[in-house]
């Protein structure tokens, strides 16, 4: 049995525990990795190995989280629920388009020219649109047990929405079943959860020990265009739609979600690994299950805004850099083409950069140069890519909330 000394540490750790709380705690550990890796870099890499389990596992638990909520969430709605997707996906649209078009406007403005001699990134980029959406189609379809063990939410979204749709018609115990095996995996994922300021300890401390800053400092201006235009969609454009919606004053909604979406975001740098922590936060704010559980795993697909803004600038950084002369309507084209291959990027650290050729395409820029621009891009991804899945998932939940809000009045 544990001693009085022992009976009271636990007590003074839990009470730190409450008061400080899980972004407390995360805020920490940030800034615990920072001196870490400042004063003891080689110290610091070896940390990564926390880093590496945390995103892991969240990575492990997402997909059959996603499919298990969907599927309870759809089989147990009740037929005057207040569910409704169609204002969320409306809004993920308007704000991937908008972030494009913030994009097109800061990159005539400031425009960006680089230095295109570094060598080519090794990958394969899609050579049209049509690949694209040809991939998409085949990721729908996919094994469900595959599509779990690749982490490809699109076939797990789709199961999750077919077996949900199929146990409507249930016996109630089946019903039953379904919902208790997702508040398990619910409960797994908190655990999960509870871990996550060792996670971010171990992603920063390795993450600045191994890059630093100076690879960044002769990308210096090509940075500055994608934060700022990150930072306008997350701090002017996501308001004011969500002011139009809810006519209330958004900032806490959105300062809630950067805090505790935006900040794990920012260090797992995948959408998908963050779908736990977006479910929890959307339980937290108390919103409707049966929206949430469909909602944030669609939004982790399609709802890229800061993909379409990392698409869209170094794209004209490129047209630019090859002194190509492009008129404010092609760029718009751009726009609209870079929002829709967003939908297409991948879930995972670096997955908008392979669209990139994509986009380049439109102006005529060949494969070579455009994977010297991918290649800039992962030299730049310890904060353009942190920034973009920080954005993207943060708004994941700040619509949701918003349209629940809209539709609860």
């Amino acid at each position: 049995m544990p001693t009085t000394n022992q009976s009271s540490l636990l007590t003074h750790l839990r009470s730190l525990d409450k008061k400080l709380g899980l972004v407390g705690q995360i805020i920490i550990a940030i800034i615990l990795g920072t001196l870490l890796a400042v004063t003891l870099p080689e110290v610091a890499q070896s940390f990564s190995l926390l880093g590496d389990l945390f995103v892991g596992a969240l990575k492990a638990v997402a997909p059959v989280l996603v499919l298990i909520l969907v599927a309870s969430a759809i089989a147990n709605q009740k037929a005057n629920s207040d569910a409704n997707l169609k204002p969320i996906i409306a809004l993920y649209l308007l704000g991937t388009l908008s972030a494009a078009f913030v994009a097109v406007v800061l990159s005539f403005i400031f425009p960006t020219t680089l230095t295109l001699d570094i060598a080519s990134a090794v990958a394969t980029p899609p050579q049209g649109l049509g690949e694209v959406l040809t991939t998409l189609a085949f990721k729908v379809i996919e094994n469900p047990i595959s599509a779990i063990n690749n982490g490809n939410f699109i076939a797990v979204l789709a199961w999750g929405l077919g077996l949900g749709f199929s146990l409507k018609h249930a016996n109630e115990s089946s019903k039953l079943m379904v919902h208790d095996l997702s508040e398990a995996i619910s409960s797994i994922v908190r655990v999960v959860i509870r871990f996550a300021p060792l996670g971010i300890l171990g992603l920063v401390a390795n993450t600045i020990a191994t890059t630093g800053f100076s690879a960044l400092a002769q990308y210096s201006h090509l940075v500055l265009v994608l934060i700022s235009a990150m930072l306008i969609i997350a701090l002017i454009i996501n308001p004011a739609i969500v002011f139009a919606i809810t006519k209330r004053n958004p900032y806490p909604l959105v300062f809630t979600c950067l805090r505790e979406s935006g900040i794990t975001a920012f260090f797992t740098r995948s959408s998908a690994a963050n779908i736990p922590v977006n479910m929890a936060l959307c339980k937290k704010l108390n919103l409707h299950e049966d929206t949430y559980s469909v909602s944030i795993p669609l939004g982790a697909t399609i709802n890229m805004a800061g993909a379409a803004i990392t698409i869209t600038v170094l794209s004209l950084a490129a047209a630019h850099s090859l002194n190509i002369d492009i008129d404010f309507g092609t760029a718009l084209l751009l726009a609209v083409v870079a929002s829709i291959s967003a939908c297409g990027a991948s879930g995972v650290a670096g997955g908008s950069l392979l669209l990139i050729p994509l986009a380049c395409s439109l102006f005529g820029i060949t494969n070579d140069i455009a994977m010297q621009v991918v290649a800039i891009g992962f030299i730049i991804g310890v904060i353009q890519d942190s920034a973009e899945t920080a954005l993207n998932s943060s708004t994941d939940v700040v619509f949701s909330a918003a349209a629940s809000h809209h539709l609860a009045k």
